[in-house]
């Protein structure tokens, strides 16, 4: 697929890049929300081991992470530096998740930590040979702003719609009751059928995102000379790289963003069920709504990123959003909000939910942008292309921040005195009421933290532009000599 004068990516290797991004969507669904309550709840495993397993894996993307990030941009090779990595990630993604939720016949309780361990480990490493690399892809097809914003934008659009699916998928049609099994979610034939659905689904976007964008190798940027390499020398080099000052605004900014969102995420069953009382029928809907805000999101953000920039739209929208989201919530507590059980207020909620989600949606795609334009900035700083460091830092403290998120949210049950369970029922008006101010207090100060770190990040589309221009010259002059 040619590429045009503009430098632009045309539809299909858009579209390959964007579809690359449900891989990570389902990978990401399944182990935020259903990995811990299938082996403790399903499989008997102490929650306990469940945690550590998972802490286990995430040292490992401690170190994996930014050595695959730093290897692929240094990889030489006739297929170019990224694509080997998404090639040789290819099968181990698809057949390690499947591993994951098919545990072996005969081992039940703690006896399957070892095996949990080992998928879990597996499952990091394997996407992150394949992530970190095609994700630094958007970097390397356009040095094009707006461009990179369309293909994030796609990213994000396939990641949320990927993980969405496959967890309606899961929860309506693959976690039935049977006469043995009256509880549709102690099915475990419905969860080894989900591995095999999703690793057959993850193998083939990866396998599109590779295929996708191979013809464009040739024109990606290449590998820096030949060098003696010291262990000191590299991670010298990669802590010189992420010294850059936007990528420190954009990775702590990250963090707090992520906190917010496992803290809403956390909480949202609570929200949902005891805060506002609605029904299984007006959750589904609620859940159905994704899909209206990531499409919406998908036009939204380009046009703000094109209009304001990225770092202001990022802002603007980023605070209307973060402002919208716990207003309903306060609006109850003071009493201006029709009552529970009420059509007005699920129509009310439901607007607000899902246009709010949007934007949410919208600033996490202009951030993902955002990364991809830090890389001319570092290269002329360092004189080295440093995608796959960028997009690897950012790629661990997502993961990393995932359990601060819970940390957070558990403690706002705890002041609520509704940690011990026993929904609607259990709950007080006393614990409903601090339920509300605790979400929303705990969101509005993530988000803050997050708005105020992005302020630092320097690269406008004018820097941008002086960045690639500075980057030709000093390119034409190496020529010349």
């Amino acid at each position: 697929m040619a590429v045009t004068q503009a430098g632009k990516p045309g539809l299909f290797t858009r579209l390959s890049f964007g579809i690359g991004g449900a891989a990570d969507g389902i990978k990401n669904n399944g182990f935020d929300y259903a990995l811990l309550f299938f082996y403790s709840n399903i499989m008997g495993v102490d929650a306990g081991l469940v945690g550590v397993a998972l802490l286990i894996a995430l040292i490992i993307d401690a170190v994996s992470d930014p050595v695959v990030g730093y290897w692929s941009d240094n990889m030489r090779t006739r297929f170019g530096r990224r694509h080997p990595f998404m090639y040789a990630a290819l099968i181990p993604t698809a057949i390690t998740y499947f591993l994951t939720w098919n545990p072996p016949e005969g081992l039940t309780g703690n006896d399957l930590f070892p095996w949990l361990v080992a998928t879990t480990i597996l499952v990091r490493i394997s996407f992150t040979f394949y992530d970190v690399p095609s994700s630094a892809l958007s970097a390397e097809l356009t040095s094009d702003y707006d461009e990179r914003t369309s293909l994030m934008s796609l990213r994000y659009f396939f990641g949320w719609f990927g993980g969405l699916t496959i967890q309606i998928l899961l929860f309506r049609f693959l976690l039935v009751p049977t006469e043995e099994i009256p509880v549709g979610v102690f099915n475990v034939e419905g969860w080894n059928t989900y591995g095999l659905v999703s690793a057959i689904c993850i193998l083939t976007a990866v396998a599109i995102c590779a295929l996708g964008t191979h013809s464009h190798i040739p024109r990606l940027k290449a590998a820096p000379p030949a060098r003696n390499l010291t262990l000191g020398k590299i991670f010298g080099e990669i802590f010189e790289t992420i010294s850059n000052p936007s990528f420190r605004a954009l990775f702590i900014a990250t963090l707090c963003g992520l906190i917010a969102t496992g803290i809403s995420a956390t909480l949202n069953q609570y929200i949902n069920t005891i805060f506002w009382e609605f029904d299984n029928t007006q959750i589904a809907n609620l859940t159905m709504g994704v899909y209206v805000s990531a499409i919406l999101a998908l036009i939204i953000a380009p046009i703000v990123g094109k209009t304001f920039g990225k770092k202001r739209g990022a802002m603007t929208i980023g605070a209307l959003a973060f402002t919208i989201a716990p207003l309903p919530v306060f609006l109850r507590l003071f009493g201006l909000l029709p009552p529970n059980g009420s059509d007005e207020l699920f129509l009310i909620i439901i607007s607000i939910t899902i246009f709010d989600l949007s934007l949410i949606i919208a600033t996490q795609m202009l951030l993902g942008s955002m990364v991809a334009d830090i890389v001319e900035d570092s290269e002329l700083q360092t004189g080295r292309r440093s995608e796959g460091i960028f997009f690897a830092g950012i790629s661990f403290i997502r993961k990393l921040s995932q359990g601060a998120g819970v940390i957070t949210a558990s403690m706002v049950l705890a002041v609520a005195g509704l940690s011990q369970g026993g929904g609607v029922d259990a709950a007080t008006p006393e614990s409903i009421r601090m339920l509300g101010w605790g979400y929303g207090i705990s969101l509005l100060t993530a988000w803050t933290l997050m708005l105020i770190c992005i302020s630092f990040y320097r690269i406008s589309r004018e820097s941008h532009a002086d960045n690639l221009e500075k980057l030709r010259l000093r390119q034409a002059e190496q020529d010349a000599q």
